[in-house]
């Protein structure tokens, strides 16, 4: 008997590689398994580490409506070749895309995987544009998966469809490698705070900055990740990371353990997020994390026990969050103690992973 043949679509080779490293491979002992994003070199070495099958497919990030519907022809033709059993997306224009081209396919099994929600933190015209794309993208999909249940509620709450929303395990998609992320502190002066993504303004660089500007002599902070033209940090902010004696700016790297592993306390004063990665690996290194009240950070962080919890944009709160890590060292540490068998129980990768094999399972055999 055949294998159903199952189909994962992101916009970009690097959210492949990201979210499915590993997984394409364990996947193709059940499945056909073929993986679809834009086309590059990134995508090639998924090819051969995983030994699945790639199709590459340009898809723009940002909306440009006559690349937008060149990559839904392409995608069209592709999946009518292919005729999988499943298409998987996950990112916002692999997902409007894919699931717009599955359902003209008429693909039986459709499934989408929101990893987190742009349009609650916008404004105007583009908040309704966004809110309307991820409406189409709900009503293409047969199945919708938020990734936490801060999705799930905005999906729910902003009229983005009233299609049943299913929650995978406790809310993660990509779940935490405990064997590889744990703690090996190494010595360092001083208290390091760390923070680790996109250098952009949705991930409240600007707030993080002016709150470490108050704090005493002996902090430091550590940046880690790649500059990006898109939503960028305003020019005083950035002139403050390149200048500053105590902040130190690097390239993001395969491999941020070692950052991990010289820090005292995680911060990721983030506007939006689906479920960030970096608070689960930074517990499971025994580092507690500073987040904002937002999807994901909140249904990861339980105040004064394994982290501390602020207002988004408010950089006083941030402020006095990292004073108080700063002064309560006894504390910050009991808190990254506390945060590893959260991570243990709720997030581990092979459960994670587990629990989205269990769905297709369930689904496949429902149809």
């Amino acid at each position: 008997m055949d294998k159903p043949k199952l189909i994962r679509t992101a916009t970009i080779p690097t959210s492949l590689d990201i979210f499915c490293r590993g997984m394409l491979r364990e996947l193709s002992s059940n499945y056909e398994v073929v993986a679809i994003s834009s086309k590059g070199k990134e995508l090639e070495t998924i090819a051969k580490r995983e030994g699945v099958r790639t199709i590459g497919v340009n898809m723009e990030r940002q909306i440009s409506l006559f690349k937008d519907l060149v990559s839904l022809f392409q995608l069209v033709r592709v999946f009518r070749k292919e005729r999988p059993d499943i298409v998987h997306s996950m990112t916002p224009k692999a997902g409007l895309l894919s699931m717009i081209a599955a359902k003209i396919a008429r693909v039986p099994i459709r499934i989408h995987t929101f990893t987190g929600l742009v349009f609650p933190t916008a404004t105007g015209l583009k908040k309704r544009l966004l809110m309307l794309t991820d409406k189409i993208t709900c009503a293409c999909a047969t199945h919708i998966i938020p990734e936490g249940e801060g999705v799930k509620n905005d999906l729910t709450n902003y009229g983005i469809t009233n299609k049943p929303l299913h929650i995978l395990g406790f809310g993660n998609v990509r779940g935490v490698d405990i064997t590889y992320y744990h703690p090996s502190p190494a010595e360092h002066d001083g208290f390091v705070f760390l923070f680790i993504g996109r250098i952009v303004k949705d991930k409240g660089i600007r707030e993080l900055v002016q709150a470490f500007l108050s704090l005493p002599e002996n902090a430091h902070l550590q940046l880690v990740g790649s500059i990006e033209p898109n939503d960028p940090v305003n020019d005083e902010t950035m002139n403050i990371i390149k200048t500053h004696p105590r902040i130190r700016l690097h390239n993001y790297t395969d491999d941020v353990r070692p950052y991990y592993n010289q820090a005292d306390c995680m911060v990721l004063p983030s506007y939006r997020e689906g479920f960030p990665n970096v608070v689960l690996e930074a517990g499971a290194m025994q580092l507690p994390s500073i987040v904002t009240d937002i999807n994901g950070s909140r249904e990861i962080i339980i105040n004064h026990t394994n982290g501390l919890i602020v207002p988004p944009k408010d950089c006083e709160h941030l402020k006095q969050a990292m004073l108080y890590m700063l002064e309560h060292r006894t504390e910050a540490q009991a808190m990254g103690i506390a945060a590893r068998p959260v991570i243990e129980q709720k997030f581990e990768q092979s459960f994670v992973r587990q629990c989205l094999y269990n769905y297709y399972k369930e689904i496949t055999h429902a149809v």
